[in-house]
């Protein structure tokens, strides 16, 4: 009897050590069920991996590149998760604005060494993360407002190398504050407003080198700005004017502020002389003129004075009321009395012949002594 319970535990404590060998294998599996694991874990994300990796790129995590692939349209089935898309060396005429902007966790794009031409306006309107934009060495012939106006963010701007970029208005990066590095060298720029990189906070590294800059005296104010942004300049030596003749070659760091500065504030070139005495010409005739305008206008009211008053008759001037006659032969010598005109008219009519009073008639006698 006893040793048929000792039996009975032994089988009891035989199962029990069995399940619990069972119970530790389940729930901690071996390193070799890890390692299988890991590897169809694997697997399954390159599998998914390739499923959303267009056929002409490759993949990595969250980077596709394209280089050279000699696209023509821009490659579809992109993740939507993509952080670094590089399609340079390509023959993209176009970026379309719906794909690109369904990847909204874009912060880094390259599209250098295309044939974009297209206007961009808009194009990049809701990849408000990115960071870095690479645009050289295309075809784009001018940046507006529109461009860059979503781009917030923008820390790195290339735009280099584009022969066909002719004009960036001056507010083309006014909502890019974030910008430090921009690149516009080697384009078909003559002029950019002092306000496009003033407006610019943050800018530490400039490229303006290649241009055929027109330095005239509007380029002194650009020039100051240059001179006290402490801004890097890329390609220093080769950052110089091209016309005006008297400013080929020179360049907008050194020599070339001074030399416009003394063109443009202190020397008179032959054009300005002329302008002067043009202007000096101009007034001395206006001058002129006027003065004999003024004198035409005297000499007509004069003579419209003078017909009024010959119209309405000159009148009389008023005779005399009294004369002096001067008496001889007193005692006490000879005196002067003042007696009326008609006494005196009277007086010497009645001593004098017929003749001479026909004489005194014709004419009024006026203070005669």
């Amino acid at each position: 009897m006893v040793s048929l319970l000792s039996a009975q535990h032994r089988a009891q404590q035989t199962a029990g050590g069995k399940a619990g060998c069972l119970r530790c294998h389940v729930s901690s599996p071996s390193n070799s069920s890890k390692g299988v694991w890991i590897v169809l874990l694997f697997g399954i994300g390159c599998v998914m991996e390739s499923i959303s990796c267009p056929k002409e790129c490759t993949c990595q995590y969250l980077a596709v590149n394209c280089t050279g692939k000699h696209l023509e349209e821009f490659p579809s089935a992109i993740p939507l998760d993509t952080r670094q898309l590089i399609l340079a060396q390509n023959k993209l005429s176009y970026l379309p604005s719906v794909e690109l902007n369904f990847l909204s966790d874009l912060i880094y794009l390259d599209c250098s060494g295309n044939t974009l031409g297209e206007e961009l306006d808009f194009t990049f309107v809701s990849i408000i993360k990115l960071i870095y934009l690479d645009l050289s060495f295309n075809n784009l012939t001018q940046v507006t407002f529109g461009t860059f106006s979503q781009l917030s963010s923008l820390v790195v701007l290339k735009l280099s190398d584009n022969p066909s970029l002719v004009e960036i208005e001056k507010n083309s990066f006014a909502n890019n504050t974030w910008l430090r590095h921009l690149d516009i060298s080697r384009c078909s720029l003559a002029f950019i407003d002092t306000s496009t990189f003033r407006d610019l906070p943050n800018l530490r590294s400039l490229g303006l080198s290649g241009n055929p800059w027109f330095c005239n005296c509007s380029f002194v104010e650009l020039f100051a700005w240059m001179k006290g942004s402490g801004v890097t300049f890329l390609d220093a030596d080769n950052t110089t004017c091209y016309s005006p003749a008297f400013m080929h070659g020179l360049s907008m760091l050194e020599e070339g502020p001074e030399q416009l500065h003394y063109k443009c504030y202190i020397h008179f070139d032959d054009q300005d002389y002329l302008f002067l005495g043009l202007i000096g010409f101009c007034i001395f005739s206006a001058g002129t003129v006027l003065a004999w305008l003024l004198g035409v206008c005297a000499v007509i009211y004069e003579f419209l004075t003078a017909s009024d008053e010959d119209e309405e008759g000159t009148p009389s001037p008023n005779p005399p009321e009294a004369a002096q006659v001067r008496i001889c032969g007193g005692s006490e010598g000879p005196s002067t009395v003042e007696v009326p005109v008609e006494d005196v008219r009277v007086a010497s009519e009645s001593t004098l012949s017929e003749p001479a009073r026909d004489k005194l008639a014709a004419r009024p006698l006026l203070g005669r002594t």
